[in-house]
């Protein structure tokens, strides 16, 4: 049972009758001014116990049980990157904020004679958005009458090159033999072994705990979810920590309705029998696929790869899982674009991400060669900015003098964007013997009007 955050408080050290633990009340080193105000972020799972190094060892086993995440946290390994999923605090992101987005991966059937070529394609593939590099995660290899074992050995060091992205793998078999030699062949790898169902539970927990992997718990469609607790709560008796559920459903309204009862479990009512991630299958859907990012896949499971599905989705999932209280942001300074000279004209915008892309993009197409420089509005737009006082005359002007471009330049002309015209007033007093210029509204305009300004 979940503590309150008075009940977390009184084993503090705020309310300790030990002098020596007493004495380190309110000590501040956890981050909060007060025990008090520190039991309140426990209560609501926004905080570690491990920032407070005062708790006596008689109330840790208490408070560990209530500080533990209301959804566990599942790490898969390979090539020496993670995929962490789960650890979830909130329904919605507005909330607060999703940490860990769901894994993304293409299935592949052993039987398939290009199932290697397919591996390569995922591997590879990644595209450049507002500056992050977005990719698929790994590959699903489903034993299919194949040789299950010799296509997992074939697959698992596809992606062992630093400039690959994913290499992360899930075993689909339900097989308990064909499930140890798919283990044994992904060397150096911690793949997500599917699946424990009600018939064959005993020989995969006992695998998952030999191997040290993640297991999902399968129940049949029909099934409740009463019916997948249980079988949650067997194999954890069996050992098994890390565990994944799948709930059965496959259909949109089914998926959506169960997923997000679940995490509601989870969250609402710390149903510790039903706090793991869960896992979906997308087929070839990628409207369902869209659904199962946005509610409340951690792993999310496609029947193909194809680009232009996928390029969407990784948006998608990018747009959900970022803070929606800290915009996209780049870092401020100075940015060369088709490799400038002195005699090149410089331009000032912020650094909201989307702002300066689509700045720094028109500005290549010109052909014009050009600085850009980019000053720290806290990740706001130009208008917004402007109007929070984030982006004015002195804090360009500041930037101009930390960054030291006036020395890399024969001239002292600053085109400014056209939505804040009004600064050219104030921005000739900050920066005296400038020349202001204010450059048009909008991105699109920029080709064209720095091929003006390199004419004339």
């Amino acid at each position: 049972m979940a503590l309150t955050g008075l009940q977390i408080y009184k084993l503090l050290p705020g309310s300790s009758k030990n002098a020596e633990v007493k004495k380190h009340a309110n000590c501040k080193e956890c981050g909060f001014p007060t025990c008090l105000a520190f039991a309140m972020k426990l209560a609501q799972k926004q905080v570690e116990l491990a920032q407070c190094p005062y708790v006596e060892e008689e109330a840790k086993s208490q408070l560990e049980e209530s500080a533990a995440p209301p959804i566990r946290l599942i790490t898969l390994t390979a090539h020496g990157r993670k995929l962490e999923v789960g650890h979830e605090t909130v329904m919605f992101r507005h909330d607060k904020t999703f940490y860990h987005q769901p894994g993304l991966f293409v299935k592949v059937k052993d039987t398939q004679a290009d199932a290697v070529d397919i591996a390569k394609a995922v591997n590879n593939y990644w595209v450049d958005y507002v500056g992050m590099c977005l990719a698929l995660d790994g590959l699903a290899i489903e034993a299919d009458g194949g040789d299950f074992a010799a296509t997992v050995a074939t697959i698992a060091p596809l992606a062992a090159s630093p400039d690959a992205g994913g290499g992360h793998l899930i075993l689909l078999t339900e097989d308990p033999t064909l499930a140890e030699a798919g283990l044994q062949a992904a060397k150096n790898i911690r793949p997500l072994l599917y699946a424990a169902t009600p018939t064959n539970w005993q020989a995969m927990a006992k695998l998952a705990v030999q191997y040290k992997v993640p297991l999902v718990v399968a129940t049949p469609k029909g099934s409740s979810l009463d019916d997948l607790a249980n079988l949650a709560d067997q194999v954890r008796a069996a050992g098994v920590e890390d565990i994944v559920l799948d709930p059965g459903v496959r259909d949109s309204r089914g998926s959506v309705q169960v997923l997000t009862q679940l995490r509601r479990l989870a969250l609402k009512k710390n149903e510790r029998r039903l706090g793991y991630p869960t896992l979906a299958f997308a087929n070839n859907d990628p409207i369902l696929a869209a659904q199962h990012i946005a509610k409340y896949a951690g792993f999310v499971l496609f029947d193909q790869f194809s680009p232009a599905t996928i390029y969407p989705l990784l948006v998608t999932r990018s747009n959900i899982f970022t803070d929606p209280q800290k915009p996209i942001q780049v870092q401020p300074g100075i940015y060369e674009i088709n490799n400038p000279k002195p005699t090149s004209p410089l331009m000032v915008t912020t650094n909201f991400s989307i702002t300066y892309f689509a700045v720094a993009n028109e500005v290549e197409s010109s052909g014009v060669p050009s600085w850009l420089l980019v000053a720290d509005a806290e990740g706001m737009s130009v208008l917004t900015a402007w109007a929070a006082g984030k982006f004015d005359a002195e804090r360009i002007a500041k930037s101009i003098n930390s960054t030291g471009i006036a020395d890399k330049l024969n001239h002292k002309r600053l085109i400014i964007p056209g939505h804040v015209a009004v600064l050219m007033g104030e921005l000739e007093e900050a920066l005296p013997g400038w020349d202001i210029k204010v450059g048009p509204r909008e991105a699109v305009d920029l080709p064209n009007y720095l091929k003006l300004v390199a004419n004339s």
